[in-house]
């Protein structure tokens, strides 16, 4: 017999508070739908009259089978509930839930709000009453709380129990500053339930500031809360919060908790978590993080010939689930480390077989070698490296070939006085048997300078015959420079990171003492492994 256990998201509330983050209304709704469809029980959509953008997502929001929820506070002392402009903006969200914080610690009575605490226990009972006789659900967010059950636990307890006794749903014991360590927050919900707070209405709210929120929620579930609140990828203020991205497949395939508990999320639902963060990531255009547990692009990968060779055999030798299971995937890369355990699996996962003993596996061991010893690194730019394989397979399709490039950067004033950057390429290349010449600048929609290698990306793109449609949905997502090697021998190695319209993500490697030579080789091999995936060309003959 399980229990249910409810998750609350609040990635569109307190994951908006993360430094450089700002949704627009139209992100809010599509994060909404992600989650609904991912099955968190509780959407919190902001603080309706906190900043326009909050308002506009609750009149814009998508019906959803989560409970979507107005975030605000408590009434102000020396006034009514009622008449609390603030609380009367978040109940005319019109949801049917609402959560309000109020200060559950002491000295943040006495010393921010400037009140008596027996008043700030009257103003948590009052606002979750009026917001049960509006009859919606009430949820109250003991702000402070475990510092607060540290310097006075009878005080804090004292203002949770108010909010219960007005009728609220949950109670949630929130961990504001981050600073709480799994052990303490295990001992300290126990203690809390012993006097008399129930666990089926008790939630968990911890922040990141020492790397232990996942832990302390776990450690708050194993000792009897039921609600874990959290935020995709762990989003948040300052270190962020409880990453829900790692909380749910750990509750869903992890004992002691998938044989205890329902969390609402189903096995199917899972299989779309790695989607659902990397969609996130997009809105943001941020890079996601590789070493992100479960979603990132490393946290399955495979890099040690030992490791490889034992993950051929059995895949749980070294992995602790399937990676399918949230929609990742597994991968080999390749580096000077690899042995040929590591090379015939990545080439089996590009589509080539290559049989045990044959010599072209250690010809291209060999020169992967070299061409580390040179700069470049495979470990990461898993399209070069399958190119380079083709090539010594003599199974690369020679789609174009460029003849001459070259690319001009200037800096002058523009018609307001103003100094401005604009960047120009030219690029010569032969294609279906001819010479084509392309030119273009750098700038973007606004009038603003992308860089000379945005210049050659759409100076290559623009002219290359019967291959330009096939490019038209694929993009440059990010792009890493690194000096290689010190002095007057350094080297730049570049790793372009590109995108295409069917979700497909790749990443390529350019190493030079020339920043834009480097740059034009990642591009180069971006662009071929996007038209080896997708078109059979015909050979073209390099003069």
């Amino acid at each position: 017999m399980t229990e249910r256990l409810y998750l609350y998201d609040t990635t569109l509330r307190d994951g908006q508070q993360t430094q450089g983050v700002q949704f627009s209304t139209a992100e809010k709704v599509q994060i909404a739908q992600a989650l609904d469809e991912l099955g968190v029980d509780y959407i919190e959509g902001g603080w309706p009259g906190a900043n326009p953008t909050d308002s506009a997502f609750f009149d814009a929001a998508p019906k959803t089978e989560a409970r979507l929820t107005a975030f605000g506070m408590t009434k102000r002392a020396g006034r009514s509930a009622e008449n609390d402009d603030v609380l009367a903006a978040v109940m005319n969200a019109g949801t049917k839930a609402v959560c309000l914080v109020g200060k559950s610690h002491d000295y943040h009575v006495t010393q921010a709000l400037g009140i008596t605490l027996d008043e700030n226990v009257e103003n948590v009972r009052a606002s979750v009453a009026h917001i049960v006789a509006q009859g919606r659900e009430a949820l109250f967010d003991a702000e402070h709380f475990f510092d607060g059950y540290r310097d006075n636990p009878g005080y804090a307890v004292q203002v949770c129990k108010a909010a219960l006794e007005a009728g609220a749903r949950w109670v949630v014991l929130c961990d504001t500053n981050g600073g709480a360590l799994p052990g303490e927050v295990s001992r300290v919900v126990s203690e809390v339930i012993a006097a008399g707070l129930p666990g089926d209405r008790l939630g968990i709210h911890t922040h990141n500031d020492t790397e232990n929120a996942v832990a302390c929620s776990l450690a708050a579930v194993d000792a009897g809360v039921r609600q874990v609140q959290g935020t995709l990828n762990g989003l948040g203020e300052r270190c962020g919060n409880a990453n829900l991205t790692a909380l749910i497949p750990t509750l869903l395939v992890k004992e002691p908790y998938v044989s205890q508990f329902d969390i609402g999320v189903s096995v199917e639902a899972l299989a779309g978590l790695t989607r659902v963060s990397r969609m996130l990531d997009e809105i943001l255009n941020r890079v996601p993080s590789k070493q992100a547990a479960y979603v990132g692009a490393s946290a399955f990968a495979h890099k040690a010939g030992l490791h490889a060779s034992a993950i051929l055999k059995d895949p749980s030798t070294y992995e602790h689930v399937d990676p399918a299971t949230v929609g990742n995937a597994r991968i080999i890369p390749m580096s000077n480390q690899a042995g040929q355990s590591n090379l015939r699996k990545r080439l089996t996962e590009a589509g080539l077989s290559v049989e045990s003993g044959d010599p072209a596996l250690g010809r291209i061991l060999d020169r992967i070698k070299q061409r580390e010893a040179e700069g470049y690194s495979y470990d990461t730019a898993q399209a070069s490296f399958e190119l380079l394989a083709r090539d010594e397979l003599g199974q690369l399709p020679a789609f174009f070939e460029v003849k001459r490039y070259k690319v001009t950067v200037e800096r002058r004033k523009n018609k307001y006085d103003k100094m401005v950057s604009l960047s120009e390429a030219v690029v010569v290349v032969k294609v279906d048997g001819e010479k084509k010449l392309s030119v273009s600048e750098s700038l973007d929609e606004d009038g603003s300078d992308r860089g000379p290698v945005n210049a050659l990306a759409k100076a290559l793109a623009k002219d290359l015959g019967q291959y330009s449609r096939i490019l038209d949905d694929m993009h440059l997502v990010d792009f890493k420079v690194r000096i290689t090697q010190g002095g007057t021998e350094a080297v730049t190695r570049v790793i372009i990171d590109s995108e295409d319209g069917q979700g497909r993500r790749w990443s390529t490697v350019g190493v030079s003492a020339n920043i834009v030579d480097a740059s034009f080789e990642a591009l180069l091999d971006a662009i071929q492994w996007k038209l080896v995936r997708d078109c059979r060309p015909r050979a073209v003959v390099a003069e």
